[in-house]
């Protein structure tokens, strides 16, 4: 794994690389604008070029994940024209800064037939309008608090089995995530099966990066609430199976626990588990 952090864009999302470096990341997740607005200033060309310019000399992955309002599979008529126009912006925003994975959270809706496939449809109709883009949106799998879907591995599937375009959706994989939705990540042996479980559903290619957070919240809660890693009710077992699993060599997998100033020692610690 290409094991990084989510980093703050304070200053200019150029400025993310930096701070991935000071943390020793070798990866890297941004917000391309503020995650709980609908709107955001467009990207000025001076730092869509800084950006590409910091991510050669890096040299390290970079994904973005999206605006938390939005709901794909909202059937009030203003949150879904807003939804669909800020995932149609964000992706926008990555394809400029050569970003080439979209973290979003599918949505919520009391049904989880109906609501999946909204989001299926929102999905289409994003990529009708956005023909010829590199950048996908990756779906994230959801801790499944109230009536948020995702949360389990099958939900996720359904969603692109649906989808005209199923080559243009990607998966994020969060361990907080699985664990709260009620996966069994408390072994290698149990994190290998829910990982297996994934690569036949998605295929391997398709889980384009992971988040990697440990649990404040017993396993099957289905509430988000992340810790550091170690300090959370998951355990060791499972980052150590990920991190050494050959087949997400490449692949980015950052941290989103609650103190930034800890990412360092987080990033140590995942390090350190790596079976030499």
């Amino acid at each position: 794994m290409k094991l990084g952090a989510h980093e703050s864009v304070a200053g200019g999302v150029s400025l993310a690389f930096g701070r991935a470096e000071a943390h020793g990341a070798q990866a890297v997740q941004i917000f391309t604008r503020s995650a709980r607005g609908w709107s955001a200033p467009p990207l000025q060309a001076e730092e869509r070029r800084a950006f590409r310019r910091a991510a050669r000399t890096a040299r390290v992955p970079a994904i973005a994940h999206g605006s938390y309002l939005v709901n794909l599979a909202s059937e009030d008529p203003l949150v879904r024209t807003r939804s669909l126009g800020a995932v149609r912006e964000e992706l926008q925003r990555c394809e400029a800064l050569g970003i080439r994975s979209l973290v979003l959270h599918p949505g919520s809706h009391p049904s989880r037939r109906r609501g999946l496939r909204l989001v299926a449809r929102a999905l289409d109709e994003v990529h009708r309008s956005l023909p010829g883009l590199v950048a996908q949106v990756c779906l994230e799998v959801t801790a499944g608090q109230g009536n948020c879907l995702g949360h389990r591995l099958e939900e996720v599937e359904e969603i692109l089995l649906r989808v005209e375009a199923p080559g243009r959706v990607g998966v994020c994989l969060d361990t907080c995530h699985l664990f709260s939705a009620g996966y069994d990540l408390s072994t290698e042996r149990g994190t290998a099966a829910v990982v297996d479980e994934a690569v036949r559903r998605f295929g391997r290619r398709r889980i384009r990066c992971f988040h990697l957070n440990d649990s404040l919240r017993p396993r099957g809660a289905r509430v988000d609430r992340h810790a550091e890693i170690g300090r959370g009710r998951i355990g060791l077992p499972a980052f150590r199976f990920l991190v050494n699993d050959a087949r997400f060599r490449d692949t980015p997998a950052v941290l989103e626990t609650p103190n930034p100033d800890r990412y360092a020692s987080g990033l140590r610690l995942l390090h350190s588990l790596i079976r030499k």
